[in-house]
């Protein structure tokens, strides 16, 4: 039954079962962990095989000993590789270190400081630089435009993706607004993937938008589908090549939920001119990556087919994790009122809202209890969710066990705080 249908003698016998099942928790010293998306060990050992698979021969295949210095854009054969997963020509790709948010946070910082197009094209000529942050979002991305003093401004996300009606008018009235954080395929933390038309439109914003507007499009999730029925994305490349946006967008990925998540390879891709730009800006940071590191992964992936093989091995291992969440959820929450959830087709996250303002509650009750999530708020700029209601679900990591008993914990916390919030209403 819905929760406002309940009587207050109702909400009183239920608040008593539950918080006997809470109590009983308590006295179990439970010490388990939803916050943070992580791999488990059975994932990352499915590239074991990385390890010696060289066998002393470190040449590429122009012949390039990969144990020198140089080669700042990638191998080639890297290039190739990673750039089915973007979606671009190897041309327009460049294939780094083991972190995608290395190459994200130096895009915005040479754009702030040094300017894609030079000196004056820099954000930080302007008395003030904003941001636009889809929200729920991925903290990290928040955490670089907060530790850059970039203004973030939320915009609501839709089944569809970014609300793009808000977007655009924003766009147009604010030359101060200089980019989009977007994470378009199984999007963190609502598993979302942005609808064609989204694509597209957010492909023209630099149609509408003032000079230096970039698109940041994290699509970290790209290949990481859980179910036959996950819906495709849209390349963006394509309709930013027809619309004569190239050099507003900047396209990244990497393989830390793919191989060893911390010691993976990351890539990046834009426009020539922009690849040419940023090249020149790393040049005095490095005189090259981890070639070794990328041969590696190319002789252990080879291929696409290969590589979606290997993805297929991840969702096997990680699928009955998220069924054990959206099971747990739909079983004991549905039709309650005391929350809504998403329930995604891949990526590595489920969103879950509770009944507005409880959720720095719930996560306080699970806290009390042996259970850490992520903490509210996370999922928005300055950690800061106006209705206090998004909680993000990170089933990856735990065993099944652990998840099973995890999300278990989380209903029940779910439910005190729901039923002691409508009781106080009813007082």
């Amino acid at each position: 039954m819905h929760i406002d249908q309940l009587s207050v003698a109702e909400l009183s016998t239920q608040r008593d079962s539950v918080l006997h099942q809470y109590n009983a928790l308590q006295a179990l010293n439970l010490k388990l962990d939803l916050t943070r998306g992580k791999p488990c060990r059975e994932q990352v050992a499915l590239s074991d095989a990385l390890d010696g698979i060289l066998q002393g021969n470190y040449l590429a295949e122009d012949g390039t000993d990969v144990r020198n210095y140089g080669g700042l854009e990638g191998l080639a054969e890297a290039r190739e590789l990673f750039s089915t997963i973007l979606n671009t020509p190897p041309e327009e790709t460049l294939v780094a270190g083991n972190s995608s948010l290395t190459l994200m946070y130096n895009t915005i910082d040479f754009a702030l400081t040094e300017g894609l197009s030079g000196p004056p094209s820099a954000w930080g000529n302007n008395d003030r630089v904003k941001f636009l942050c889809p929200t729920p979002g991925y903290d990290r991305h928040f955490a670089v435009c907060e530790y850059l003093g970039i203004e973030m401004i939320s915009i609501p996300m839709l089944d569809s993706g970014p609300d793009m009606d808000i977007a655009e008018t924003l766009v147009k009235e604010d030359p101060s607004i200089k980019g989009i954080w977007c994470v378009p395929r199984f999007s963190n933390p609502t598993g979302g993937v942005y609808s064609d038309e989204t694509v597209d439109r957010i492909a023209r914003l630099g149609l509408i938008a003032a000079d230096h507007f970039i698109v940041m499009w994290d699509n970290a999730y790209a290949i990481h589908t859980l179910y036959d029925d996950a819906s495709p994305l849209m390349p963006i490349r394509d309709r930013c090549h027809k619309y004569g946006t190239m050099d507003n967008l900047f396209q990244f990925g990497s393989t830390s939920k793919i191989t060893f998540a911390g010691a993976g390879v990351a890539f990046l891709a834009s426009s020539k001119k922009n690849l040419t730009a940023f090249k020149e800006h790393l040049a005095f940071q490095t005189i090259g990556p981890d070639k070794i590191n990328q041969l590696r992964h190319v002789r252990f992936l080879t291929n696409p087919e290969a590589l979606a093989e290997h993805m297929a091995a991840h969702a096997t291992i990680i699928r009955p994790r998220f069924d054990c969440v959206l099971d747990a959820l739909e079983r004991e929450l549905s039709d309650s009122g005391m929350g809504v959830w998403s329930s995604p087709r891949g990526g590595y996250f489920v969103s879950f809202n509770t009944l507005p303002g409880l959720a720095k509650k719930v996560v306080k009750l699970a806290e009390s209890i042996g259970v850490k999530l992520t903490p509210a708020g996370a999922t928005f700029p300055y950690r800061d969710d106006p209705q206090d209601a998004n909680i993000r679900l990170a089933p990856t990591f735990p065993n099944l066990e652990e998840v099973k008993a995890a999300i278990n914990a989380f209903v029940i916390c779910v439910k005190l705080a729901s039923i002691e919030h409508y009781l106080q209403l009813k007082d």
